[in-house]
């Protein structure tokens, strides 16, 4: 009887393109064994080309391991799944030959296909990062060697060590990466799609209109109102915000759904812009604010003043957590990225309004724009604003708009 393989695969870009790589790994069905990992840092390329270069290299490393397994792809890429299980066209000709290679590895009777969100990714999602991470320190990264290797009886043991660092020549100007990575680089340049805009063959994004909740009575006060908190209602001046960040949604057009934090005060706004359009409203956890321990209604001053040592942490490390626990910003983004990829697939080619909150917000344009999450404390963002991210299905965003206060005006 045919082995069976789970090959899992991810691919990542900084910058898209930017710095890029991919990791894989081939899992046995039936034990849940790790058989085989791969990585590398691939140089400047898209989040695609990193997608597929990490499918090839899992495809390939399970046809290592046997040539007539049946494999089921698991990915977190559904511009890849959906092109290689034939249900999308892959019309641009810079694409094509990477599917071309893809399905070749194996015959189609043998691989399937599955799209999985990234939280279900982690083991190609972290070497994937770990290559890029080796990438931009100079190293080139790979661990494209099987992790079980045959003894003499035929029955597999485990290889110690999953892949090596090698140190690459000073770059000049130029990035020196191999002849395979050089023709994606090239690929690259098309494939990119520009800030503004996305190739025609894409279809409709899914877009996130982000609208923050109105005032509450701690918003003019700038005190740290998160999830863990009192959990205040909305202000008088913040029922007037809902009701002008309605009317304005009701002259865009465009809303087809409503999905609010699970917060009272999101679900206020929510409400008021629901009632004006016509909707209802649906609680997203995913999207509540983040939980500021013991700095809970507290004002960044009384912070510093109480809690010097652990502002000064939190403000300079992104994992570090507010005093008392609460949630890190790191932790925050692991979050929203997760419910990202739910929401995209399934609204894909819709205008989602998300009611959430000034974290969440900040932290859907950070991972848009492939910014560090120190680029947080950079952003300002007004209650009742209006923000919008569009997603496309080849795995690039575009923020098409940010902190709009334009309709509070008399």
């Amino acid at each position: 009887m045919a082995r069976e393989f789970i090959v899992e695969a991810d691919g990542g870009s900084r910058g898209n393109p930017g710095p890029a790589g991919y990791g894989a790994v081939v899992v046995d069905a039936t034990s849940g064994e790790t058989l085989a990992e791969a990585a590398e840092y691939l140089g400047v390329v898209t989040n695609n080309v990193a997608e597929y270069r990490g499918l090839l290299a899992g495809l390939r490393a399970a046809h290592d391991l046997d040539p007539t397994a049946t494999v089921h792809v698991r990915m977190d890429s559904k511009l890849v799944v959906e092109q290689m299980s034939g249900r999308w066209k892959i019309k641009h000709p810079d694409m094509k030959p990477l599917a071309t290679e893809a399905s070749r590895v194996f015959p189609a009777d043998q691989v399937t296909y599955e799209w999985i969100p990234r939280a279900e990714n982690k083991h190609a999602d972290r070497l994937a990062n770990e290559a890029m991470d080796a990438g931009q320190r100079g190293e080139q990264w790979s661990a494209s060697e099987s992790t079980a290797e045959l003894d003499t009886g035929g029955r597999t043991a485990p290889r110690k060590g999953r892949g090596e660092l090698r140190e690459q020549p000073p770059r000049t100007g130029t990035v020196t990466t191999s002849d395979r990575t050089t023709a994606d680089t090239r690929a690259a340049s098309h494939v990119a799609s520009p800030g503004w805009s996305s190739a025609p063959d894409l279809g409709a994004p899914a877009t996130f209109v982000l609208l923050r909740h109105g005032e509450t009575p701690l918003t003019p006060q700038k005190r740290f109102s998160g999830s863990g908190g009192t959990d205040p209602e909305l202000s008088p001046v913040g029922l007037e915000q809902a009701q002008r960040a309605a009317e304005a949604l009701a002259r865009r057009g465009t809303i087809e759904t409503i999905l609010a934090s699970p917060l009272t005060r999101t679900r206020q706004t929510a409400a008021a812009v629901a009632e004006r359009l016509g909707l209802d409203v649906t609680i997203e956890e995913g999207i509540k604010e983040t939980d500021f321990g013991a700095w809970e209604g507290l004002t960044f001053g009384e912070v510093r003043e109480r809690y010097p040592d652990d502002l000064t942490t939190w403000l300079a490390d992104p994992s570090a957590h507010p005093t008392g626990g609460g949630e890190s910003f790191a932790e925050t983004a692991t979050r929203i990225a997760a419910t990202r990829d739910k929401l995209i697939a399934a609204y894909a080619g819709r205008t989602v309004l998300l009611v959430t909150h000034v974290t969440p917000i900040k932290t859907f344009v950070q991972l848009a724009l492939g910014a560090p999450l120190q680029s947080l404390f950079r952003m300002e963002l007004s209650a009742a604003s209006l923000s919008a991210v569009a997603y496309y299905a080849d795995g690039n965003a575009s923020v098409r708009l940010f902190n709009d206060t334009s309709h509070l005006r008399p």
